[in-house]
């Protein structure tokens, strides 16, 4: 037992030069924006000593809910009366810019309600943290995905100097993501947009600046205008699990996928690319044919259960509007 406890001594200083020291992660990262983008070393500094390191966001970023629940768990989360009524009164209340963006975007109302009313139920659950003390967080704690963490403190510092914003005071979701539409600070710099046009992109508190900034994120990614985002099927068989496995990408067309067994329970050119998804309820299994449309959903969030859940909230806020407007 003696040599095996030694060398696992001896061994100890070798396991502990592999994990990046926070401290010095942080040095390193000041010396970044100063020299590549003339930042004050003793002000930055400053700011960083001011972010807290906090357990509950390390806890919470371990446990997503996309990687814990099925289809049907997840589901009972979004598709709900209140959440259907709060997105009802959202379209509503911002009609004019609704209808402007997709004018100019080509994302029908309901997807850009969907996509506000699932991540923060239209603004209500826009998060409580600190964005510095996030991204300090996980950039120099916590090491699975610190690079990329480090990348978006690196983003939110450029947006604060850009926007005149006070970086203590910006709030957000424990990963980062901010405002009603919860973008990192990344997608806020390359597609948050002034749509009111008074100067600032304020995704905190302006709704039409939201609904226009959702909107050029979604033509951005290739959202095509007026095309379907996914079928329900049946006829799916072992022999196609394979395609399903590749659910993220559009590499088949729904032509090949009909001569292979599968039966849209409504009509699709042949020619659409597509793949298929399969949605565990419990015991039981949902096939759904999806389009690149989905896919462009999925660049929101890469959980096909949330794009499938902004698709379904989506469509069942369509149906509700139209009814009413009859």
């Amino acid at each position: 037992m003696k040599p095996c406890l030694l060398s696992l001594i001896l061994l100890l200083p070798t396991l502990a030069a592999g994990v990046a020291d926070p401290g010095r992660l942080q040095q390193e990262f000041i010396t970044e924006m100063t020299t590549r983008y003339g930042f004050d070393a003793q002000a930055l500094s400053h700011l960083l000593e001011q972010a807290k390191v906090r357990q509950s966001i390390l806890d919470a970023i371990a446990r997503p809910a996309e990687k814990r629940l099925d289809w049907g768990q997840y589901r009972k989360i979004f598709l709900t009366r209140g959440r259907i009524r709060g997105g009802l009164r959202y379209w509503h209340d911002n009609a004019e810019a609704l209808a402007r963006t997709e004018e100019r975007y080509g994302v029908p109302p309901e997807i850009i309600v969907a996509i506000i009313g699932v991540e923060t139920r239209y603004g209500r659950h826009a998060g409580h943290y600190r964005v510095l003390d996030a991204l300090t967080t996980l950039g120099f704690h916590y090491p699975p995905r610190a690079a990329f963490f480090r990348s978006e403190l690196r983003e939110f510092l450029l947006l604060a100097r850009e926007e005149n914003a006070d970086p203590t005071a910006l709030l957000g979701s424990y990963a980062g993501a901010m405002g009603k539409p919860q973008f990192i600070p990344s997608s806020f710099r390359s597609y948050a947009v002034d749509f009111d046009g008074d100067d600032r992109r304020n995704i905190w508190e302006n709704d039409t600046d939201v609904i226009g900034s959702v909107g050029n994120y979604f033509a951005r990614h290739g959202w095509q205008r007026g095309q379907p985002v996914t079928r329900r099927v049946q006829g799916v068989d072992a022999s196609l699990q394979a395609v399903i496995k590749r659910r993220y990408k559009s590499y088949t067309t729904v032509g090949s996928l009909r001569d292979a067994g599968v039966h849209l329970t409504r009509h699709l050119p042949d020619e659409l690319p597509a793949t298929l998804l399969a949605l565990h309820d419990g015991e039981r299994t949902e096939y759904w044919l999806t389009l690149d449309n989905f896919h462009v959903i999925t660049r929101y969030n890469h959980s096909p259960l949330y794009a499938m859940a902004v698709f379904q909230l989506a469509d069942a806020l369509r149906h509700l509007h139209d009814r009413k407007t009859q």
